[in-house]
């Protein structure tokens, strides 16, 4: 049975669509507040997230940019925050769909349909990672520029992955530091972090000196541009 893991704290609104999606046939978790969404996401394994922007101890966003470190799981953002600028935000930083209140039940089960159709897909392990030209093959540990196989260190090889499982997606110095140990497993610091990407960017960029796939994103960090280069 597929599972969904609703983070609401519009009691009617729980109660309405809990309803309606256990007819279904889908199992439902829910969470009222950023507290109990992070202690069940801990707990539990979901093929769906749909969650509410504003939660009464927090924020929707910060709640899919740490399912987005983990996890490929599909989400959904259903929310009366509807400014452009918060759907621009909401799908930047990894939802699959966001849709505003109010809305019709019928569209909102089609789409949840939709998203968990392509669950099965987020929950297989990835085999290979591949964009502008750069393919790595996760089983193999190898990495591909054209085709052609390059040598990275062990951390070079850790952040290309690292970037490439996020794409689009800035990352910021803290977020690849708290991720990204060194080979005797010992935190990196920001000006170790600044020569690994600098030596990362003169073996996998076409024009180091004007990198396109690695992108500096000034004053918020980096990310793994997908644009075509």
């Amino acid at each position: 049975m597929k599972r969904i893991f609703f983070i609401e704290d519009d009691l009617s609104l729980i109660n309405g669509l809990t309803f309606a999606i256990r007819k279904q046939g889908y199992e439902v978790c829910v969470a009222r507040t950023s507290l109990e969404a992070d202690a069940l996401w801990e707990d539990g394994k979901y093929d769906l997230v749909i969650l509410d922007v504003a939660l009464p101890d927090g924020s929707g966003f910060d709640i899919c940019q740490k399912i987005r470190r983990t996890s490929k799981v599909p989400v959904m953002f259903l929310t009366a925050a509807d400014e452009e600028t918060d759907i621009i935000m909401g799908l930047d930083i990894g939802a699959d769909d966001y849709i505003t209140k109010p809305f019709k039940l019928a569209v909102f089960l089609s789409r949840v349909n939709a998203l968990l159709r392509r669950s099965d897909n987020f929950s297989q392990p990835a085999t290979e990672l591949s964009s502008n030209d750069i393919t790595v093959r996760l089983l193999k540990g190898e990495v591909c520029k054209g085709g052609t196989l390059i040598d990275l260190t062990s951390s070079e090889y850790k952040l290309l992955c690292m970037f490439m499982e996020n794409p689009d997606m800035v990352l910021s110095q803290e977020q690849i530091l708290g991720r990204l140990w060194d080979c005797d497993e010992n935190y990196i610091d920001n000006k170790t972090l600044t020569v690994y990407i600098r030596r990362l960017r003169m073996k996998i960029e076409d024009d180091p000196g004007n990198p396109r796939k690695i992108v500096t994103v000034r004053g918020m960090g980096y990310k793994w541009s997908t644009a075509s280069v």
